[in-house]
């Protein structure tokens, strides 16, 4: 099933007192079930915009933006934030992390805005999600206790908690070192294949690119397909990705 679908999608804005700037020109991808997608580009190509479309967090200039079938311009800006909590998870290169709440507090904070069972088991739901990228023995840590490769992992869970469709990764080691970076995107990968999800990853390092299926390039606001990565080869070693992470983090968390 085409979860997302862009046709001829451009995005312009218009600065103070300067002529309209296009951002994105002509951007044409399906996003399928289960893919996994690398964009690749410089600063200021337009990939944070290309991220805010994708995660319905902003509405194209022109052209076809579709979830899931449905027109995104047919959504009201509450249905859009009800889809997008449901349906999208996001992993930044910044944590985000509230420092006064704990590994297990910060994953909840998403199933507080679920229902049913989800809501009413969410204390439950959040450990099992902290327990199964590596950090069950963390519960009760707050974040500067714990190593940047483990505030990562934190954020992943909570991303990931209420089990969305489609997963938006921007710069995700874009904080960590060289070994855990890697880790963590064998994490991600592992996570994104058990659940069935989609997993678009916006990068600036094609390392981190070639670990997926489908390459494209973002440049000067237009999108274009550079060939398949090495997706299949990285999917097959991900099934080791939270021992991974915690061999990258051994001994750097609680000082």
């Amino acid at each position: 099933m085409t979860l997302l679908h862009l046709a001829s999608v451009t995005r312009t804005v218009l600065p103070p007192d300067q002529p309209a700037l296009t951002i994105l020109n002509g951007v044409d991808l399906d996003v399928e079930e289960d893919d996994r997608i690398s964009v690749v580009g410089r600063s200021g190509s337009g990939k944070s915009t290309l991220l805010n479309l994708l995660g319905l967090l902003d509405t194209p200039t022109s052209g076809v933006l579709e979830f899931a079938g449905r027109p995104v311009k047919d959504y009201s800006s509450g249905e859009r934030d009800r889809v997008r909590g449901r349906e999208i998870g996001f992993v930044f290169q910044q944590f985000n992390l509230l420092p006064g709440r704990t590994a297990l507090e910060n994953v909840i904070m998403p199933l507080l805005y679920a229902e049913g069972r989800q809501f009413w088991r969410r204390r439950a739901i959040a450990a099992e999600m902290l327990e199964e990228v590596g950090l069950g023995h963390r519960l009760e840590s707050l974040p500067d206790r714990l190593s940047g490769g483990e505030q990562q992992r934190v954020a992943i869970a909570r991303s990931l908690v209420r089990g969305p469709r489609l997963i938006l990764a921007d710069e995700p080691t874009g904080a960590l070192d060289l070994d855990t970076g890697q880790s963590v995107m064998e994490l991600i990968d592992e996570v994104a294949a058990r659940t069935n999800a989609a997993l678009v990853v916006i990068t600036h390092d094609p390392a981190i690119a070639e670990r997926s299926r489908d390459h494209y390039r973002l440049d000067h606001g237009v999108l274009t397909r550079v060939g398949a990565g090495v997706g299949a080869n990285a999917s097959s070693a991900a099934g080791a990705g939270a021992e991974a992470v915690a061999g990258a983090d051994a001994g750097a968390g609680a000082a």
